[in-house]
């Protein structure tokens, strides 16, 4: 039977609705403050109408328009949850553009005219009998070989101007910056479900 739209939908309903993990859901509450389900006993979410669109708006951001989970807290933080929740609709206009030229560019991720040259389709993609199949890497554990755990709890250096033996390795400064960037973010959201994790186990 289907649900009202006032209804308040669990956390299964709403995973099945935009498609995404409850895991990530569930992420997602970590890092936006603004994403404040009821709670019952036991811990069980209940979503409100305005939840699932704010839900939807986020989704939009990350995964239809590229941007950083950074770059949405962002948006929240200037223009508010209305704003986000209004493009929960796919046809809905995008008009955060200002906010990117006041805070540069690292709330989107690279774009296609950064990435020229680089075939990103060929490395994301693994071969099944012959047949191409592509990874989404946004449910992926980013560091399963547990390469990062050195740096668990640490807070990556500074990045460091250009030392004179950079050039050699080809790195401008701007993609060591970002990498830096990419670095801390990853170490956090680890960090973070690792947490989870724990909390989740006891």
């Amino acid at each position: 039977m289907e649900k009202a739209p006032d209804a308040f939908r669990t956390i299964s309903e709403v995973a099945d609705e935009l498609d995404i993990p409850q895991h990530v859901l569930r992420f997602w509450e970590t890092r936006f403050a603004q994403i404040k389900p009821m709670k019952r006993s036991g811990g069980r979410r209940y979503y409100r109408p305005d939840d699932v669109d704010l839900l939807k708006g986020i989704r939009r951001l990350l995964y239809g328009e590229g941007y950083t989970i950074r770059g949405v807290q962002r948006i929240l933080k200037e223009h508010g949850i209305k704003s986000v929740q209004a493009i929960a609709d796919q046809s809905a206009a995008i008009s955060f553009g200002a906010v990117e030229e006041a805070i540069g560019q690292s709330l989107r991720e690279p774009d296609e005219e950064e990435t020229a040259g680089h075939d990103s389709d060929a490395e994301d993609e693994e071969y099944d009998d012959g047949n191409a199949i592509e990874i989404d890497y946004r449910f992926v554990d980013p560091d399963e070989d547990g390469i990062l755990a050195p740096f668990k709890g640490r807070q990556p250096p500074p990045a460091q101007p250009m030392a004179a033996s950079a050039p050699a390795r080809g790195i401008p400064a701007a993609d060591r910056e970002r990498l830096q960037r990419a670095l801390q973010d990853l170490i956090s959201c680890r960090e973070m479900l690792d947490s989870a994790m724990k909390d989740g186990q006891g």
